[in-house]
């Protein structure tokens, strides 16, 4: 059983059930049956010392709503719930114990109702329990009798119960009442829950069989109205150490704006409103010094502080909370706070410098104190800019023409966006980079070796902000072979095969020149500065 600890009596129930059942099994003799009624009687005291506890945790209920119904009486209508459900299913097994009375002793159902197992007299009687629960004819592992459908309502019980409790509750709960196959001595097998405990058993071990259930589902109902009961004392309000908490929407409030903040008892009555003060507080005696200005708008006990703001820097007020107490002493819990008021302000970073360069996306940050980045604006004037929010502030700039531009900057409020100025930046075009020949930039040296490896030309752009590449398009190598002067062109980086050949005849002291070099920038292709190449 669940939902409480067991008495002695019960747990000697519980055992003599078990042994007694499994001794039928065996087919010990029927003297056994006598002992089902002891263990039928121990059931049905067992189920009216339930109904007797259920029924305190029902008063218990009509007294929490007495006390403070909106907090109690949602509860108490589950409650009402679980045990509606529970006497629906307890009669339900009343009448299937009478339709076997009425049957086996031959009796009519006024009679049968509140007939007792010890005076029956066939208490071996199996045909018609069997046909009862299983269905005449029926296979016991397929039952189609009231077996079939208790256990239906079982599980339906079960569930519904259960989900009247709330969701972090139901861990903790132990309703029992297993419908599983269940493992048969008889059988040595696993059998449905319907014929282990109703197919040719006695009409003795049927009807404790019944008592036990009707056991169990008040105990569930016991378990989950104990549940719903706790959350009610759980709601109650109880005082044990009382703080003054002061929580403003913003410390820092943009000048014209509003300052708001929620001042209230950490532990709080939502029926009753404490008395709140805002002035010059004495935080010894709790006494406000001089005049004072009372709080009128509370929502769920909380005071609704809201003032103007002005003057510019940090703003400090203080007050008084007076609670109320049940002996009607009234507890003062004096508190400060502070908040910030600012001139209107934002601030633009560029992550690399003052300079939007053209082409390329030029990242950059933006914040306005005391705004969510949510909230904040931006666009970009001329240079033929535009500007994309990548979240959290952080922006992308794209321009493509021009000396300068702008970056202007708004926030959204509750009247409306406003703004909140505007960035200059200087428009530029990306430096071009210097073409490198074998590890030379403008003239050098090169051994021979070094320049049969050289994988071709590579622009280089050093001490730049942005890495960028400028993928090469053409170029043309010059170069004096035997006296005669011979040029070269080539697509692309790499050199070809006839340049290659004429670089495997140079001889030390020769030069060689690396020309018309085109690359593709961010805003076209350019033609950048070449090398001039001596072999060592």
């Amino acid at each position: 059983m669940s939902g409480g600890k067991e008495t002695p009596r019960q747990k000697m129930i519980g055992m003599m059930y078990l042994v007694l059942t499994a001794l039928l099994a065996l087919n010990v003799s029927k003297e056994i049956l006598n002992a089902f009624v002891i263990i039928e009687e121990g059931l049905i005291i067992t189920n009216e010392n339930f109904d007797a506890k259920n029924g305190l945790l029902y008063s218990k209920f009509a007294k929490a709503v007495a006390e403070n119904p909106d907090r109690a009486k949602p509860w108490q209508v589950k409650a009402m719930k679980v045990q509606k459900q529970s006497q629906e299913l307890c009669t339900f097994i009343d009448e299937i114990k009478s339709e076997m009375y009425q049957k086996i002793q031959k009796l009519d159902k006024s009679v049968a109702d509140t007939f007792k197992l010890k005076n029956l007299d066939s208490k071996d009687e199996n045909n018609i329990p069997t046909e009862i629960m299983i269905g005449a004819g029926a296979d016991p592992e397929h039952a189609t009798g009231k077996a079939k459908d208790l256990k239906e309502k079982i599980e339906k019980f079960k569930k519904d119960i259960t989900d009247l409790v709330p969701q972090k509750d139901r861990a903790t709960l132990k309703l029992g009442l297993s419908t599983e196959e269940m493992y048969s001595i008889g059988d040595e097998k696993m059998v449905a829950w319907e014929s282990n405990l109703f197919a040719h058993n006695p009409v003795a071990a049927v009807l404790s069989v019944l008592a036990k259930i009707q056991n169990d589902i008040k105990n569930a109902e016991s378990d989950v109205v104990s549940t719903l009961l706790r959350n009610v004392d759980e709601a109650t309000i109880k005082f044990d150490k009382v703080l003054a908490k002061v929580v403003p929407e913003s410390n820092y409030i943009i000048s014209g704006e509003e300052y708001k903040a929620d001042i209230f008892i950490a532990a709080y009555n939502s029926s009753t409103n404490p008395e709140i003060l805002i002035g010059d507080v004495d935080t010894a005696t709790g006494v406000i010094r001089g005049a004072s200005t009372k709080l009128d708008k509370f929502e769920n006990g909380l005071g609704k502080y809201v003032v103007n703001t002005g003057a510019e820097g940090e703003q400090e007020y203080s007050g008084v909370i007076n609670v109320k107490m049940q002996d009607g002493k009234v507890i003062p819990y004096p508190f400060k706070s502070s908040y910030m008021v600012a001139k209107p302000s934002m601030a633009i970073s560029p992550t690399k410098m003052n300079v939007f360069y053209i082409g390329v996306e030029n990242p950059v940050d933006i914040s306005v104190a005391g705004a969510s980045p949510t909230s904040v604006t931006a666009t970009v004037t001329g240079g033929g800019g535009s500007i994309i929010n990548s979240g959290q502030g952080h922006y992308i700039v794209k321009v493509t023409s021009g000396n300068e531009c702008s970056v202007n900057v708004s926030v959204k409020t509750k009247d409306g966006s406003k703004s909140m100025g505007a960035m200059k930046f200087r428009v530029k075009k990306v430096p071009s980079p210097n073409a490198s020949y074998a590890g030379v930039t403008g003239d050098g040296k090169v051994s021979k070796g070094e320049l049969m490896n050289a994988g071709g030309v590579i622009p280089k752009l050093d001490d730049f902000v942005f890495d960028l590449k400028f993928p090469v398009i053409s170029w043309n190598m010059s170069i004096f072979v035997n006296g005669v002067y011979a040029d070269y062109a080539a697509s692309g980086p790499s050199a070809t095969a006839q340049m290659k050949e004429i670089l495997n005849k140079v001889k030390p002291g020769q030069k060689v020149m690396i020309e018309e070099v085109k690359v593709q920038a961010p805003d076209g292709v350019r033609k950048i500065p070449g090398c001039v190449l001596k072999i060592k």
